[in-house]
């Protein structure tokens, strides 16, 4: 006979809530690039600015308007990655009670949520944002009460830090794990990086020369112009990051299995078609600031490349 109640039946073993999240991230991420590409601001934006996107498109030849919407495309390229692989940690490793899966969707859930916080370095309280965050924070932090119950009695935050195979270094596939592995460090570094930046000097260089302004500029613009362009910024820094810590580990601790490798292979797409894709789409197309990129870009089709056949038969 079956004891359980209601809300036991609907929160389960706690994956479901996990892939709730990871749905809503993705499609979040699908509309802020829809409402991007279309060329609108969110409602709070333009009631925080006081101008929409086609009266800011009026300064300096729409260049900071085209700014301003390569960070959100970025942002929301890198959030359906992030749902992605949390979709797929949560049918595959984490149903098959392995305990690493569930340490990374905690550290990594802390960072993604974490990441919010950074406005107090800018000083831009995105009430959508934030909305958001309060909004999905229950059902993943219930999801993991629940779903720590599937991992393996033994299993503990070590578990995360153990390698999941041994393979030779030397070999096709050992090489192109390591840059993958390599990638998804500078992925991580690359969106620190990019939250500091945003909580500090929000610009580098390039992207004032692309924008034809200085910082001053901006402000005579619009003084509320660089507090809403670094909320931008973090956000797609801590998504950017988020997104790092989650190759790295799933990386070098999962079964090397073809559903791993497919994963994989159509996130990075998404993340690297966004991030590089939105340069050329605003003519934003700097070889230095793009380099990074390119090359990360780059040692992941390789990597997926050298690891297909392993992964395939595994």
């Amino acid at each position: 006979m079956d004891r359980r109640t209601l809300t036991e039946a609907i929160l389960g073993d706690g994956r479901f809530l996990l892939i709730f999240v990871s749905l809503i991230l993705v499609l979040a991420g699908l509309f802020v690039i829809v409402q991007s590409l279309t060329g609108h601001f969110l409602p709070h934006d333009v009631a925080y600015l006081g101008l929409d996107a086609q009266q800011l498109s009026q300064f300096n030849n729409g260049t900071i308007t085209g700014f301003m919407f390569h960070d959100r495309i970025s942002f929301g390229g890198s959030i359906i990655a992030v749902g992605f692989l949390y979709m797929w940690m949560a049918e595959f490793p984490l149903k098959n009670k392995e305990a690493w899966a569930w340490y990374i969707f905690a550290f990594s859930g802390l960072i993604g949520f974490g990441s919010f916080l950074t406005y107090l370095g800018y000083g831009y309280l995105d009430s959508w944002h934030g909305m958001a965050t309060l909004l999905l924070m229950p059902f993943f932090i219930v999801g993991l009460v629940r779903s720590h119950a599937l991992i393996k009695t033994d299993g503990a935050i070590k578990d995360m830090l153990l390698p999941g195979e041994k393979f030779r270094w030397k070999s096709t596939y050992g090489v192109g794990k390591i840059l993958l592995l390599v990638t998804s460090v500078g992925m991580f570094l690359a969106g620190v990086v990019i939250m500091i930046v945003g909580m500090t000097t929000v610009f580098v260089p390039q992207d004032l020369e692309y924008m034809s302004i200085t910082v001053c500029g901006l402000d005579e613009v619009n003084s509320k112009l660089k507090p809403l362009i670094a909320h931008d910024r973090a956000a797609f820094g801590g998504g950017l990051a988020t997104i790092g810590l989650l190759y790295f580990f799933i990386i070098r601790r999962a079964t090397p299995v073809i559903n791993l490798w497919q994963i994989t292979a159509v996130s990075m797409g998404v993340g690297f078609a966004s991030a590089i894709g939105v340069h050329y789409l605003i003519g934003y197309r700097d070889l230095s600031h793009l380099m990074p990129a390119y090359v990360g870009a780059g040692m992941s089709m390789v990597g997926l490349a050298l690891t297909y056949s392993r992964m395939k038969k595994g």
